[in-house]
């Protein structure tokens, strides 16, 4: 299934790896109110195209953070911490 969506996270989207069934696990983006589950393509060798994007979208959205983090004048929060806003 394909689809194309653009979208922001509200102030309290999350993110989890979160088990379907015991041996089916999916990766869960809450974006406050909307969510995304991204689960095993039903295909053989499905776990490893779902493992290898995995670590695709974590190196990707660790730039984005990195990037987000060194703009000049903004304040980073490190992880756990908490902005003004709660």
């Amino acid at each position: 299934m394909g689809f194309n969506a653009t979208c922001t996270p509200g102030r309290d989207a999350a993110a989890a790896m979160v088990r379907v069934t015991p041996q089916v696990p999916a990766l869960v983006i809450y974006l406050d109110p909307v969510n995304i589950a991204i689960q095993l393509p039903p295909f053989p060798g499905g776990s490893d195209v779902l493992m290898r994007f995995c670590r695709e979208l974590s190196r990707e959205a660790s730039k984005l953070a990195d990037h987000l983090g060194s703009q000049e004048g903004r304040h980073a929060l490190a992880e756990g911490e908490q902005d003004a806003r709660g």
